[in-house]
């Protein structure tokens, strides 16, 4: 694998051009280092797209490229260097490929956008090819001693075809939905990813229309799929649209929605749907003609320069239910992040606060609703594990973090959460199979985590070593996780 050395001296001269475009698919979430990039671009006003919706097509961040970062190389010179050298990697038309092996003591329950491994050990192969219309990729992995029973998997996998200005695909990806580092109330990588179809913008540009030219750059995304056999109501459909737009530089507003509607059992007609889209779905009819369930979330994050460096202020909010077209039932997540260049390297700090029981921050506290569901009984969960945040519902916790980027290529992250999960203690989740392991915490819990990490060049490869400490076991309703996770991953390019 080319040398992440290169990126930030060879490519320190590259960056200083604008991005050329080509065909190509996405940057996917779970790169710290990628995302601090994009954001700190986007926020000192050299990139003017939003940053709050992944997986991040390619053609959106090259054509969103409108400022020469010349003058102001010293400050962003290597962040987009980094992001050149990934394009190159990543996006060139024709074939690549990956191979990966991993290992680690325990699967933690609690994450954040990183690069989550989902296994205690195993082996992927992930093959791509890029042409000027079409992308495949093709990821079978095997993992020994899984928490959902499933020792292959085709995660990552997707077939994706461009149309004018418009990316239709099917497949199995990670998406991440909010400007949040620690949780996303709405989707995030936290489970493995629902296997569906979808259609989202390439280029995110702005109407050219005077009427809509003021929404500035955009994005939608809508997609379906359909979740496991084994679960309550066994291979309910998901839905899910998210519509960003950005109509001042620096400031991204993201509308989301997520619906469980059909399954064995359950009515899938196109009334139902539509009673879904339109948000009856409050048991108008009753309870046993309700559509679904549904989650709607609002986020807001501004970005801005400070000096030589950047900052934002966000905030997410979730809603289990809708009153007056509005989410109701309100779930909350304030955070902020900051850059600086310290010790000859870069870093990314973010403190970020959530809380995840109904209507806690703001009226009277509704327990067992947020990611719950009276039919759907095994809850916002794919093989077990919270398709959002995962401090999972009725939780509150603070995070602090920061990422350590060397300028050899090194990195270094450090994040310490203290949080109350189900702070009511109960429990409204179905468990359908002993072998998935369902990370619904039991009880009422205070705990204390800390996540260290470090990711390296090593035998022509990427290493990455991760370890994630906990003040004592924090108990789920299918058993306890170990206070200890100690992990590896190797990563080999070709």
């Amino acid at each position: 694998m080319t040398s992440k050395h290169w990126t930030l001296v060879g490519g320190a001269v590259a960056c200083l051009s604008t991005f050329s475009l080509a065909a190509a698919p996405w940057l996917e979430p779970g790169d710290p280092r990628a995302r601090y990039a994009v954001q700190k671009l986007a926020d000192r006003g050299h990139m003017n797209r939003s940053v709050t919706t992944w997986p991040m097509m390619w053609s959106a961040l090259e054509a969103g490229n409108q400022t020469s970062i010349k003058a102001d190389q010293p400050s962003v010179g290597l962040a987009s260097a980094y992001l050149r050298f990934e394009k190159e990697e990543q996006a060139k038309p024709g074939f690549r490929g990956e191979f990966s092996a991993s290992a680690q003591s325990e699967i933690p329950a609690i994450t954040g956008f990183s690069n989550n491994n989902l296994t205690k050990a195993g082996t992927s192969l992930n093959l791509q090819w890029l042409g000027d219309t079409w992308a495949l990729g093709l990821n079978p992995a095997y993992t020994n001693n899984p928490d959902d029973d499933e020792e292959f998997r085709l995660d990552g996998s997707y077939l994706a075809a461009t149309a004018s200005n418009w990316v239709f695909g099917a497949g199995a990806i990670d998406r991440w939905w909010g400007p949040g580092w620690q949780s996303s109330l709405i989707l995030s990588n936290n489970a493995r990813p629902i296997p569906s179809v979808w259609i989202n913008r390439n280029d995110t540009r702005a109407f050219e229309t005077p009427w809509l030219s003021w929404i500035g750059p955009w994005q939608f995304t809508v997609m379906a799929g359909q979740y496991e056999s084994d679960r309550a109501v066994p291979d309910a459909k998901f839905i899910g649209m998210r519509f960003t737009f950005r109509p001042v530089d620096g400031l991204d507003i993201g509308l989301s929605r997520a619906l469980m509607v059909g399954g064995e059992g359950r009515p899938e007609d196109a009334s139902t749907l539509w009673d879904a889209l339109i948000g009856r779905d409050n048991s108008q009819d009753g309870p046993e003609n309700d559509p679904g369930n549904q989650l709607g979330s609002i986020d807001i994050r501004y970005g801005f320069a400070v000096g030589e460096q950047s900052m934002s202020l966000y905030t997410q909010m979730m809603g289990e239910d809708e009153a007056g077209a509005f989410p109701a039932k309100k779930s909350w997540m304030f955070g902020g992040d900051w850059t600086s260049q310290l010790l000859n390297s870069e870093q990314q700090w973010f403190v970020e606060y959530t809380n995840t029981l109904a209507d806690d921050v703001i009226g009277s506290a509704a327990p067992n609703v947020s990611y719950e569901h009276f039919q759907y009984r095994s809850g916002y969960r794919h093989y077990g594990r919270n398709m959002a945040t995962g401090f999972d519902g009725d939780a509150e916790a603070v995070t602090l973090g920061a990422y350590h980027f060397l300028d050899n290529g090194s990195n270094l992250t450090a994040k310490a959460s203290y949080a109350e999960l189900n702070k009511d203690g109960g429990n409204r989740t179905v468990v359908t199979n002993d072998n998935v392991f369902y990370t619904a915490p039991i009880d009422s819990q205070h705990v204390a985590i800390l996540d260290l990490g470090y990711g390296t060049q090593a035998f022509a490869g990427w290493l990455d070593l991760t370890l994630q400490v906990t003040d004592k076991k924090i108990e789920y309703i299918s058993g306890k996780k170990d206070q200890w996770s100690a992990g590896a991953s190797w990563t080999y390019r070709f």
